[in-house]
């Protein structure tokens, strides 16, 4: 295993006239350097209970088994590594914006900053359709599973995970270029070849709070350390004409309008391309993943200007790794969106506004009940007293102690 069949395999991709099967099994295997079985039983035991395992053998309503066990694990990754924003996008947040975007066979579908493979994964699984209700003929299938998915991924450890995630999604050609995005610079881009030059969808959660240096600044006409701001102009370069994106951005991004280049990206957004949503999702979302910033979700469509924006806002709901987000927090999203009808959650910014606000973009829900206080000053004398006498005896209990 360790000296002869995974370097064996790891060479696959140099072989003259490598297939793209052969190139995707090497760089799977890419960053493994040893078997970690340490004996023959546990070898042998291994292949016995994987050999029964196809998609045949699994039951139509279980067909993502596999899948769902690998991302579970991933999920396990971000929460004991602390750097979920890296490993793990929850899987509602990633299902709802997907669903949003709504993908269709034929689109071609592009992450930026793939990770572990999530959005492209569930761009598949919503593609497919449950049934494959969606694949109506043989060309159907072989676009959706060769011609479709295109990442880039510049972590050594993670570029690994997201092709083996792919390939148990069922993506048989997952195109996904090895390097960083941002600067250019190419690790492995043998997968990537034949890609297209723009796509039809982009999908992606950019790192949170990354820095960049001047080699990936210069590559854009807006410059900044901030990797997200560098990647939204990224995807708005990558996307064709009509191309859409959803994409998770940092609140700060939208917020801030003490930096040009923030400014600047975001009017070269809404000038070349139409912000029909933005979703402000609660605090607690990314914090099971070992990431606390307060994020939103934004959605344009690239070739026309942004005249309004329809807002919708889940910011007032606890989430916590006992209470997360989930699908029914976004039903009533997702019934409002074709019409981006308002209600006590949403409601619509128009450009004047925004551009009166220096491209503030961050939502403020006008609708939303403030709660005030109307406990007198007595009231609240009264409180802080009884407190501090319950603090008291707490003390006086520990010194007796």
């Amino acid at each position: 295993m360790n000296r002869d069949l995974l370097p064996y395999l790891k060479k696959l991709r140099d072989q003259p006239h490598a297939t793209p099967r052969q190139k995707v099994i090497s760089e799977v295997l890419s960053g493994v350097d040893r078997t970690r079985i340490d004996t023959e039983r546990n070898f042998l035991d291994i292949l016995d209970k994987i050999h029964p395992i196809s998609r045949h053998a699994v039951d139509d309503t279980h067909i993502y088994t596999l899948s769902q066990v690998y991302e579970g694990l991933l999920l396990k990754m971000g929460e004991k590594g602390n750097d979920g924003g890296q490993f793990f996008t929850p899987r509602v947040v990633v299902r709802a914006m997907v669903q949003a975007i709504n993908p269709q066979i034929g689109e071609t579908v592009y992450d930026a900053g793939c990770g572990t493979g999530g959005f492209l994964a569930q761009a598949y699984e919503h593609m497919a359709g449950r049934h494959n209700a969606n694949i109506t003929t043989a060309e159907d299938l072989d676009t959706l599973k060769h011609k479709t998915f295109y990442g880039r991924e510049k972590d050594n450890a993670i570029y690994p995970i997201a092709l083996a995630n792919l390939i148990l999604h069922g993506i048989d050609h997952p195109h996904i270029w090895h390097g960083n995005a941002l600067t250019g610079a190419e690790t492995y881009g043998g997968l990537f070849a034949g890609a297209p030059a723009l796509f039809d969808v982009a999908l992606m959660n950019p790192p949170f709070g990354g820095k960049e240096g001047k080699e990936a600044q210069t590559h854009f006409a807006y410059k900044t350390s901030s990797t997200q701001v560098l990647f939204l102009q990224h995807v708005l370069n990558s996307l064709k004409p009509t191309g859409r994106c959803g994409i998770v951005l940092d609140e700060g991004i939208l917020f801030r309008t003490n930096e040009t280049a923030f400014v600047q990206t975001k009017k070269k957004l809404l000038d070349d391309a139409d912000v029909w949503c933005i979703v402000s999702l609660p605090g607690g979302v990314f914090t099971t993943a070992g990431a606390g910033v307060k994020t939103n979700l934004v959605f344009f469509t690239k070739g026309r200007s942004t005249e309004r924006i329809w807002y919708y806002d889940l910011s007032d709901l606890k989430v916590n790794k006992g209470n997360p987000l989930t699908q029914q927090h976004f039903e009533e999203f997702l019934t409002l969106l074709p019409t981006q009808a308002e209600s006590d959650r949403s409601w619509i910014v128009t450009r004047d506004e925004i551009e009166a606000k220096n491209y503030d973009l961050k939502a403020v829900n006008p609708n939303a009940k403030s709660k005030e206080d109307d406990r007198t000053p007595e009231q609240l004398l009264e409180i802080i007293d009884l407190k501090s006498k319950e603090v008291h005896a707490a003390l006086e209990a520990l010194r007796q102690t």
